[in-house]
């Protein structure tokens, strides 16, 4: 068993909007991926498929898949030098995934050479470094405040933060476990995101009801009871992964006689990329017809969103049903086994998404509430900054009071200096200096007078000649 594989497969991409990025796979990205529509082309009928060989030539997978982790670059490049560890890469291949997820193959770290521990330093450097600079870009959002880099760091459960300048085995350790967990628990957040986004269409929907009248409130609910029952309108849809699902493409999608339907073949036709598993995003590729059956594009009844959802539920049903060593794979053996169950032969009818709601009345009841005291706490902080508002325009009208004061008696002190100037005229004549009262007139002294004359006493002119 190829563990080696499987391993890698924890870092493979999501197909279309809602792939999970799991399948346990760690050592050739040439095995990986494929589009989700290309194992669900139509081919020639003149075709003889039923004697399909495994081509030789591999479909290489897009060299810039992401995980989805924002710790997806650093995890890739870490992968990718190990795998060039020839120690390592055999370890790999002789390690149960149990043991891999439990940390034994981790401690294999101590053995590989010393070019790549080097560049595995040199990594981990590198994304401290940008966690750092996270953490200052968040730090300068929220106004600069003094922030413990050390304890921020803790945050990131997948690296040892107490050394931040070499690669351990703790490193190895916490980066697989991470990877691990984050990836399984992606289903379930899908999950509930949709559920949310489930909720909250309906209660939009009942919000913009309010705000009708009568009338038009009636034709509004009718015409969402018509878009109700004409995606309910369509063909019956056939249990996922049963004979008669897997006919159905054997048909329409391989172009082939479903009287001559083989269960071998069939897996070798849709393993497409070759590697002896139908991996997850292989076996959504199986659901494309019947969710046409459902869901178009262009038609306002049909919500890309759940055909997402639905695909996604018919993908866990047959891995629940046909992965019985719950890796994530489907191997051959377990497809073949999973034909003679009687689930194959003769399954349950289908329940979709109509059939099956997302959310409960009791669910939809608390997120109303939990809205509802969302809405209350928004508009209680708005209250409360409209309120911080009028109180800075009232101080701020009083500051412009006392500015407008302030400039007044400015204006008053300026005018009192310039009356107190023009009364200290100052007459001067040889070095005698005489104050003349404001509002008197000052008389002028003449040529050769040193002093002006005492009180009483009359100047002599000369008489004319």
């Amino acid at each position: 068993m190829n563990y080696s594989k499987r391993l890698k497969k924890i870092i493979t991409e999501k197909g279309g909007t809602v792939k999970m990025l799991w399948s346990k796979a760690f050592c050739h990205y040439t095995v990986l991926l494929l589009s989700l529509w290309f194992c669900v082309e139509a081919v020639p009928i003149a075709v003889d498929r039923t004697k399909v060989e495994t081509p030789e030539e591999k479909l290489e997978a897009p060299q810039n898949v992401d995980t989805g982790l924002h710790y997806d670059r650093y995890l890739r490049e870490v992968i990718d030098f190990l795998e060039k560890d020839q120690h390592f890469r055999e370890k790999l291949h002789n390690t149960d995934m149990e043991d891999i997820k439990q940390g034994k193959l981790a401690k294999e770290l101590d053995f590989v050479g010393h070019h790549v521990r080097t560049k595995l330093d040199e990594l981990k450097r590198q994304e401290v470094n940008r966690l750092r600079t996270l953490i200052k870009a968040k730090q300068d959002a929220e106004g600069g405040h003094e922030m413990n880099h050390k304890v921020l760091l803790k945050q990131f459960e997948y690296m040892n933060h107490m050394n931040p300048h070499t690669f351990e085995v703790e490193d190895l350790d916490r980066l697989i476990q991470s990877a691990t967990n984050d990836l399984e628990n992606y289903d379930q957040k899908r999950h509930e995101e949709f559920k949310r986004y489930e909720m909250m269409k309906e209660h939009e929907r009942k919000e913009h009801l309010k705000n009708l009248d009568e009338e038009h409130r009636k034709d509004e609910e009718q015409h969402y009871e018509e878009l109700r029952k004409k995606h309910a309108d369509h063909p019956k849809i056939n249990h996922p992964g049963s004979q008669d699902q897997l006919k159905e493409v054997w048909k329409e999608s391989d172009g082939l006689d479903p009287n001559d339907f083989d269960p071998k073949t069939f897996f070798k036709l849709h393993d497409t990329n070759g590697d002896g598993y139908i991996d997850e995003q292989e076996l959504e590729a199986l659901f494309t017809k019947e969710l046409e059956k459902m869901y178009r594009p262009n038609l306002d009844e049909d919500d890309m969103t759940e055909m997402e959802e639905e695909r996604l539920r018919m993908r866990e049903h047959v891995m629940n049903e046909v992965d019985t060593n719950k890796d994530r794979l489907v191997s051959l053996e377990e497809f073949l086994m999973s034909t003679n169950k009687k689930e194959f032969l003769e399954p349950d009818s289908w329940e979709t998404l109509e059939q099956a709601p997302a959310y409960t009345d009791e669910e939809m009841k608390l997120f109303e509430e939990q809205l509802a005291q969302e809405e209350s706490n928004l508009n209680q902080k708005t209250s409360d900054l409209q309120k911080q508002k009028e109180e800075l325009e009232r101080q701020q009208e009083k500051l412009n009071a006392q500015k407008a004061e302030l400039q007044q008696a400015v204006e008053h002190m300026q005018i009192i200096k310039l009356e107190k100037a023009n009364a200290a005229i100052e007459v001067k004549d040889g070095g005698a200096t005489v104050a003349v009262p404001p509002g008197d007139q000052a008389l002028p002294v003449l040529p050769g007078d040193s002093l002006p004359l005492p009180p009483g006493h009359q100047q002599h002119l000369p008489a004319r000649s």
